[in-house]
């Protein structure tokens, strides 16, 4: 059997699709959204156990307030992203998981007013007091994955992290949140970068960008250049989807693969997205909570943009600021056309792990049986064969599944995407995966 003769995550050369890349925001400068009437924040936006409440209907809360405390080492805080009165407390639907979620909303009183926070110098702070703002300000991945970054900064003794890669490449098509703040703020995520190296001691840094964006790519180099940071590179990728999945990038950048079943940090190294550094300097540097970040709102809007978000925005908020749907477009996407949730409702909250608000046109396409072309095989960055898990989640023989590696499996639509036969893979996948931890709880 093909994984059978090596136990590394082998990524090819050639891996990979090239979808049209649409980024209609490239040269969009970012903008502060006007704050709406009111936000829905939900108590779990970000991966692990939902934080827990800390107040009621009829609190008056100001911006940056503590509303939700985690309660396990795998959580984030929650804070207020407007100042006025807690309205409701309800039950929603989680716009990315489809949970019932704990829910708070917040009608604006049109202030703003913030709580107060304090600004110090990274450089006095100890690697303890750097670890604890950052978890205090909620901070986690802003990259999609919604992880807790203070957990990323705390690896296992016995896994020390050498090198710190910044995960610019900002493949998938459509977004540009990420390329237009290495464009205007290349200060803070450098600055977070450095803070990372600073907590991890990590020997040697790369900021990595695909080469389809030369205008971030520069900014950042004449940046660097006025800098004295011999151990800061950075590194230009091929223009490739899923080219910012972190094994992906480390073998790109360093050579390196990663074993079956390991993580990032089994062989020394943490990817960190770019916007999350910002957010680290934020919390750090700064003291501010983490209440907002940059999101592309793009595809079938009369005016796409880069704005700035408060999370617990509806979508619908933000669509109008862009002037509206277009004719025909009617679905909406969190996320970009290869990994984007599709929401129910104009009205869905954003939450912290949404980096782009994507409008788009449905198409209908008839699911054919698969031919066994290969093509998924060809594509895919981790060399598995979706084909044999399309096979065996149809047989329902669920138990083979782990003979071909599922759980390794990134989910990053590429073999969907090059399917002649129109078979949603992703689909199959995650339920053949669903079936598998039913199998491991009976057991």
């Amino acid at each position: 059997m093909k994984r059978q003769i090596c136990n590394l995550l082998r990524i090819k050369d050639t891996a990979g699709v090239h979808p049209p890349q649409h980024k209609l925001t490239a040269g969009t400068v970012i903008e502060s959204a006007p704050l709406p009437d009111r936000v829905t924040l939900l108590m779990k936006q970000h991966s692990g156990a939902p934080a827990k409440l800390l107040v009621k209907q009829g609190d008056i809360v100001q911006t940056g307030q503590l509303i939700a405390e985690a309660t396990t080492f795998i959580s984030a805080p929650v804070h207020a992203t407007l100042s006025g009165e807690v309205k409701q407390i309800s039950s929603v639907v989680h716009p990315l998981t489809g949970e019932l979620t704990t829910a708070v909303t917040i009608v604006s009183d049109g202030a703003d007013n913030w709580v107060e926070t304090v600004v110090v110098d990274p450089n006095g702070l100890s690697r303890e007091e750097i670890i604890a703002r950052v978890q205090r300000a909620g901070v986690v991945g802003l990259g999609g994955g919604g992880f807790p970054t203070h957990v990323k900064l705390q690896p296992p003794a016995d896994k020390p992290i050498h090198t710190v890669i910044a995960n610019g490449a900002e493949c998938e098509p459509y977004i540009t949140a990420d390329t237009r703040l290495m464009i205007e703020d290349p200060e803070r995520v450098v600055s977070g970068l450095q803070i990372v190296m600073r907590v991890l001691k990590a020997k040697e840094a790369y900021i990595a960008i695909e080469e389809n964006k030369p205008e971030a790519i520069a900014r950042l180099r004449t940046y660097l250049t006025q800098l004295d940071l011999p151990h800061v590179h950075i590194f230009i990728l091929k223009a490739c989807y899923p080219m910012g999945e972190a094994a992906v990038l480390i073998r790109e950048v360093l050579g390196i693969e990663v074993p079956a079943g390991k993580r990032s940090r089994d062989v020394g190294v943490l990817v960190q997205n770019v916007g999350t550094l910002a957010a680290i300097y934020d919390s750090v540097a700064c003291g501010k909570p983490l209440v907002e970040q940059v999101m592309t709102i793009t595809g079938m809007v009369t005016n796409p943009k880069n704005l700035r978000v408060r999370f617990g925005t509806a979508a619908s908020h933000l669509i109008t600021l862009c002037g509206g749907v277009k004719p025909g477009g009617d679905k909406l996407l969190f996320g970009g056309p290869m990994l984007g949730i599709a929401q129910l409702s104009y009205d869905s909250p954003v939450v912290k792990a949404v980096n782009c608000i994507l409008v788009t046109q449905s198409i209908k396409r008839e699911e054919r049986n698969c031919v066994r072309c290969a093509r998924c095989i060809e594509v895919c960055p981790m060399e598995l064969m979706p084909l044999m898990y399309y096979n065996y989640v149809r047989n329902k023989s669920y138990d083979r599944l782990a003979e071909y590696w599922i759980e390794t499996c990134m989910e990053c639509g590429a073999c969907a995407y090059a399917c002649p036969a129109n078979i949603p893979l992703v689909s199959y996948i995650h339920i053949g995966k669903d079936e598998l931890e039913k199998q491991k709880s009976d057991d």
